[in-house]
């Protein structure tokens, strides 16, 4: 006869087998007994406090099946990228690296070389220019617009690694609307993208048609100016003959130049000063200097001491020549101003003349002919000008 000591763990089996058959009941669920043709899976809840499950850390019965399954696909999000990736929102790698490259000021990226400040923050090299001159024509410090560190050449470096990434980062062609990485795309858009613009090898005898390259070849076999009569093509070269007598009137007075007895030359610099007026002006000024046993000085100024020159987008230097020595009698002479050696401004060549006397020795302020407003600023962001002065005197 058993007690109720005995019966309560044979109570225990009846329920554990109560619970087994539960999981058995499960798992014939989902197949066929151990007498049918396949394995029975494995039962709902394995691994878990259920009875008839495996032990933690064991595999689970058909876990070499799951292998041979199809990996899971992750997730994609709302925005289009797929779950677990950088949080980029479906923006591209090329656009979010636009925006991390880009220069500070113009928020372009840069075409060429690219300055930082000591801060990190990017500037083109235009901009990082035009920061210099403005500063120069406020007279105050240049600063960085984002941390309002102080700029300079001396204070400030190229980023090398910076300019190499964007050479490499995709642009669109203007023409055929394909990309290219920056470092090709000029070349590509010269010389061999087929929808650039190009102009008909007839041109210099008046024909107006430009087009896509590709149409250019259907154009010059059906242009019709080759045909054109004597009479009418003189009319196009009688204003080709104006330009070109233009030109080489600049080259033959050179070289008549150069046939003088006494010529000289120079290196000047000009140093930026201010006026002593109200609401000061920079203008330069070359210490004294001699050249043709006589001694001279140059001064120089901004949009013809224009009031505010650093609110005017175009700018302009003009300067005069002044003779500092007594003369005896009048001296002729003819002089004009070049780039210096060391320098990569662009000055187009022009020729002033005047004569010289005790009375009148200072010229009139002339333009100094550079190209555009930006060489201007390229001259203005520059600690000083340099540059080089030729002197002809003429003797009758």
């Amino acid at each position: 006869m058993s007690g109720p000591d005995e019966r309560e763990p044979g109570g225990g089996g009846v329920a554990a087998a109560a619970a087994g058959g539960g999981a058995l009941a499960l798992g014939e669920a989902a197949g066929p007994g151990p007498g049918g043709a396949e394995e029975p899976g494995p039962p709902l809840g394995a691994g878990g406090a259920g009875g008839g499950g495996g032990r933690p850390g064991q595999p689970e019965p058909g876990a070499d099946r799951d292998s041979d399954a199809p990996p899971k696909k992750r997730l994609k999000l709302p925005g289009g990228t797929e779950g677990g990736g950088g949080g980029g929102g479906g923006v591209k790698l090329e656009e979010r690296l636009y925006s991390v490259l880009c220069c500070t000021v113009c928020l372009d990226l840069p075409k060429a070389s690219v300055y930082q400040c000591t801060n990190g923050h990017l500037m083109c090299a235009g901009c990082f220019i035009h920061l210099l001159a403005d500063a120069r024509l406020k007279e105050e410090q240049a600063t960085c617009p984002n941390c309002r560190c102080e700029i300079s050449k001396s204070l400030c470096c190229r980023n090398l690694a910076v300019e190499k990434a964007v050479s490499e980062l995709p642009s669109e062609c203007g023409f055929c609307v394909r990309q290219f990485p920056r470092s090709l795309l000029e070349r590509h858009q010269k010389e061999e993208c087929q929808d650039r613009v190009t102009r008909c090898k007839y041109k210099r005898i008046g024909c107006p048609w430009q087009g896509p390259y590709h149409e250019l070849t259907v154009h010059e076999a059906e242009c019709t100016h080759p045909t054109k009569t004597g009479n009418e093509l003189m009319e196009i070269l009688d204003e080709m003959d104006q330009t070109h007598k233009k030109e080489m009137q600049l080259y033959n007075s050179i070289f008549s130049l150069l046939s003088f007895e006494k010529i000289g030359y120079t290196e000047v610099q000009f140093r930026p000063y201010r006026t002593d007026d109200f609401i000061t002006r920079l203008y330069y000024e070359t210490p004294r200097f001699t050249v043709l046993n006589q001694t001279w000085v140059l001064k120089a100024r901004v949009n013809d001491s224009e009031r505010n020159p650093n609110l005017s987008c175009k700018r302009t230097l003009s300067f005069q020549l002044i003779l500092k020595s007594k003369i005896n009698s009048p001296m002729e002479c003819s002089f004009l101003l070049l780039k210096g050696p060391y320098d990569d401004v662009k000055i187009n060549p022009v020729i002033y003349h005047f004569v010289f006397t005790n009375e009148n020795n200072e010229t009139d302020y002339v333009p100094l002919p550079i190209i555009d407003s930006v060489e201007c600023n390229k001259l203005l962001a520059a600690k000083n000008i340099n540059l080089r002065l030729f002197i002809f005197q003429i003797q009758k």
